[in-house]
């Protein structure tokens, strides 16, 4: 009967679709998928798709930087609209309605998911408790809003498709407002960070004790 965190994963390019079962592979197991974690971290885990040939942020993924769209693509606008229908009415798990603790709504996305997790936490810093996005790049320029917000942020330092700098000028942009967000770069690690980022034994330890200031 108590309400519980939401933790929302992002998918990246590879796992777009419309058959709702291949954003369950890539990092949704190693995240929450163990019995363990699922018993000792209960939640509601929210696992979207992309359909293919859309992104979750219309940007060049390849670029030194980017602006932030004006509005969100369009499967991010879903999202967003997603969000608030299980926030406001909870989820239908079969015998009861799970409710959803508005104080602990998580982010976290890979690669084009990276760039997702960046993109909502920037247009709703309100709304959530923590970002934890993996090779990923944001607009620097967002930094300000998103100074108070608990980051963890990781990249491969050998990541030939997503340049490590897009994270580590965010990084900085935030630490320049006074930020304090938590960054791993994998020095000998290609663009798959994901596969050791959510082996962390401190993540999901870190992502559940934050609390969304009010």
């Amino acid at each position: 009967g108590e309400p519980v965190p939401l933790v929302l994963l992002l998918h990246g390019a590879g796992e777009r679709g419309t058959d709702n079962q291949a954003q369950l592979g890539n990092g949704a197991g190693a995240l929450l998928g163990a019995d363990e974690a699922a018993a000792r971290f209960p939640c509601v885990f929210v696992l979207p798709q992309c359909p293919k040939d859309q992104r979750w942020v219309e940007v060049d993924w390849t670029a030194e930087r980017h602006v932030m769209p004006t509005q969100p693509s369009v499967p991010l606008g879903a999202l967003l609209q997603l969000l608030d229908v299980l926030v406001h009415s909870g989820i239908d798990a079969g015998s009861a309605v799970a409710k959803v603790d508005v104080n602990r709504i998580y982010a976290v996305g890979l690669s084009m998911g990276g760039f997702g997790v960046w993109d909502l936490v920037s247009r709703r810093p309100q709304l959530f408790a923590a970002g934890v996005p993996i090779c990923g790049g944001a607009d620097e320029a967002q930094a300000r809003k998103l100074r108070s917000l608990p980051l963890w942020v990781f990249h491969g330092g050998l990541d030939p498709v997503v340049r490590p700098q897009r994270s580590r000028q965010m990084v900085a942009a935030l630490r320049a407002e006074g930020g304090a967000p938590r960054y791993t770069e994998y020095a000998e690690v290609g663009h798959d960070s994901w596969v050791k980022a959510l082996q962390e034994p401190e993540l999901l330890p870190w992502l559940f004790g934050q609390t969304r200031v009010q």
